[in-house]
């Protein structure tokens, strides 16, 4: 049976310490690949100003076309509206019966699982790795495999910012995906 990870998030932007995540948790779980899965419309977090769901899109390609161990997973996007992590593991699994999937979330979600939509049912039907998180506690009644990784304190909250306030961003995302943004006069960039 194959073992994919999937690392479902914003990526407004896609920075290294998702990169580093995927990477430890493939490499210490032995997973086939990394699919990385950007939402169409997040349920939790959407602001005025953010990268369109086709620049995520893109922007995450950028991120991970040097790793071959990494692929995209556009199926959130096409599907388009609010993305349920429940019901998006529901049509992948229908679409891919032969695949084991591990789901691959940091400390902020592990310490949120109790909100999450149908978390019941979701725990029965995928694997959830946990990587820690600067700042958070990373606990939880759910049944979660945590892997250690580096810690980095970054979000793409923190990216955003200093873009817009023309700070530096060099070694905080990959060049392709900076490239990009001020090619594309991303987040405050033009």
């Amino acid at each position: 049976m194959k073992k994919i990870g999937l690392l479902g998030g914003t990526f407004n932007p896609p920075h290294i310490a998702h990169l580093i995540m995927a990477n430890e948790v493939a490499d210490q779980l032995g997973l086939d690949e990394v699919r990385f899965m950007p939402n169409a419309v997040p349920p939790h977090k959407i602001k005025q100003g953010d990268a369109t769901a086709e620049e995520r899109l893109e922007m995450t390609r950028l991120a991970i076309v040097d790793n071959p161990r990494f692929k995209l997973e556009p199926f959130e996007i096409e599907r388009g509206g609010v993305s349920y992590t429940f019901e998006t593991m529901t049509l992948l699994m229908q679409r891919e019966a032969d695949v084991m999937f591990y789901f691959i979330i940091g400390g902020d979600s592990i310490d949120a699982l109790g909100t999450w939509y149908h978390i019941d049912e979701l725990m029965k039907i995928v694997h959830f790795v946990g990587v820690q998180r600067p700042g958070f506690f990373g606990e939880t009644t759910y049944d979660v495999e945590l892997v250690e990784a580096p810690l980095i304190d970054l979000s793409s909250t923190i990216i955003r910012e200093r873009l817009q306030t023309g700070k530096t961003v060099r070694y905080l995302l990959p060049e392709a995906v900076e490239q990009y943004i001020r090619e594309e006069g991303l987040y405050g960039t033009r």
